[in-house]
């Protein structure tokens, strides 16, 4: 068996029998490690030697955790949830509703503008989410819908606007690695390839705030204790933690770099007073707990990555699936659009998986007929596919964060089994579709 399907099997099925995520992927990786003849040495040797590519991402949650923590210190926390629900207070059953599609609406809008206008990919979820979890409680919405709309919004713009992050996956990883595999993309509009795709992402989208629009209970006593509703607050904190949160995205933008913009966010909370000298130790270290769980899964992530490369069965499979298609364009197009579900999958990242199957599937594409639009919409699906539902991906990651601060919102079974189903399986269909019809 290919040591890549086995990990990425024994990886999901052990999450799905709740194992510990982090426990899941470092047994998934040894066992792909050992099927892929790297042996138990060779294998915790390459998972070792990976472990430091997911280090950044999760320091720079543990540091955006201890800012939150910061941030509902002020109140502000406090301030949102009062008047949201002066709203709800304000209104009969249905003005509740009418604030809750705000809500969905706000995130969508936030999350779509974090790949483009304001390129800060999941950064904001720690902020904007947690402070709005007592609002999103007391309304009853499911926050598996809340986890659907998050990563909708922070895979699609990638995929077909060719601006921000979706500048990087379009025209710099996905063309130029089309281009470097022999089809020339000369007139070929990237955005039209990726049009039909993008339509699939949006029926997940529709179909998930239908499987999700009716109401479910959570403990609002949990919520308070985390979220500090009962903390005073007053202008002053309001403002001083109003800079906070522009000062961390300004720098964000500018230095491009999580860790100082969360330090900075944290460091005017301390030089203001808002959280006195002697209550930064512990506020830290809550915030970092908070955040513990993911930056650990990230880390275990990137091992396990790096032992599926160092097998090398990543190619013999992409390789392998070029052997089984023969000449049906049909067949073709669902093998190679399930083997990137299986690759992204497993290593979590899209922008790393289309540098991987391109020098293989753009040939097999030209053999087959398909045009170069075509070709580049096959090889983008395939990449794009598997980010949604991936345990280990980002964007399935970023919205855990968010909506487990209060450990009310379990990872697999509330956002990455929601939204494998409402997009990968769309996305499967709509990809294939796009192939025969471009």
């Amino acid at each position: 068996m290919n040591a890549v399907i086995a990990a990425v099997g024994i990886m999901l099925i052990l999450s799905l029998c709740r194992v510990h995520v982090v426990v899941a992927l470092i047994i998934g990786a040894l066992a792909g490690g050992m099927i892929g003849g790297l042996g138990m040495d060779g294998s915790l040797a390459a998972f070792n030697k990976g472990l430091g590519g997911g280090a950044t991402v999760a320091l720079s949650y543990a540091l955006l955790g201890a800012f939150a923590v910061a941030i509902a210190k002020s109140g502000l926390a406090h301030a949102l949830a009062d008047k949201a629900l002066v709203i709800v207070g304000r209104q009969d059953s249905r003005g509740g509703g009418a604030l809750k599609w705000m809500l969905v609406g706000l995130l969508l809008t936030v999350a779509i503008s974090s790949q483009n206008i304001l390129p800060i990919h999941i950064a904001f979820i720690p902020l904007l989410v947690p402070p709005l979890l007592y609002v999103i409680t007391r309304l009853q919405i499911d926050r598996r819908l809340i986890a659907c709309v998050l990563t909708f919004g922070l895979i699609t713009p990638y995929m077909f606007l060719p601006v921000g992050f979706g500048n990087i996956f379009l025209n710099e990883i996905l063309l130029a690695n089309v281009v470097r595999s022999g089809v020339d993309v000369a007139g070929v509009n990237v955005s039209h390839a990726m049009l039909i795709p993008a339509m699939g992402m949006v029926t997940g989208l529709l179909l998930a705030l239908y499987s999700y629009r009716g109401k479910r209970n959570y403990d609002l006593a949990l919520v308070e204790q985390t979220e500090r509703v009962d903390v005073a607050y007053n202008r002053r904190s309001l403002i001083v933690a109003g800079v906070a949160v522009a000062i961390a995205f300004g720098a964000q933008l500018w230095l491009d770099s999580m860790i100082v913009g969360a330090l900075l966010g944290f460091v005017v909370f301390s030089a203001s007073g808002i959280v006195r000298w002697k209550e930064t130790d512990d506020l830290f270290t809550e915030g970092m707990k908070m955040m513990a769980m993911i930056g650990f899964i990230m880390i275990a992530a990137s091992g396990f990555a790096e032992v599926m490369r160092e097998t090398g069965e990543i190619q013999r499979l992409v390789d392998a699936s070029a052997g089984w298609i023969g000449d049906s364009k049909g067949f073709g197009v669902l093998m190679m659009l399930l083997v990137g579900l299986l690759v992204t999958m497993g290593i979590g990242s899209s922008f790393s998986t289309v540098p991987i199957i391109a020098a293989i599937f753009v040939p097999l594409c030209v053999q087959l007929g398909f045009s170069p639009l075509a070709t580049v919409c096959i090889v983008g699906t395939a990449g794009a596919i598997g980010d949604a539902g991936s345990p280990a991906s980002d964007s399935t990651l970023g919205p855990t964060a968010g909506l487990n601060v209060d450990g009310q919102h379990n990872h697999i079974w509330d956002t990455v089994l929601p939204t494998f189903l409402h997009y990968n399986l769309p996305l499967l269909v709509f990809g294939w579709i796009a192939a025969m019809v471009l």
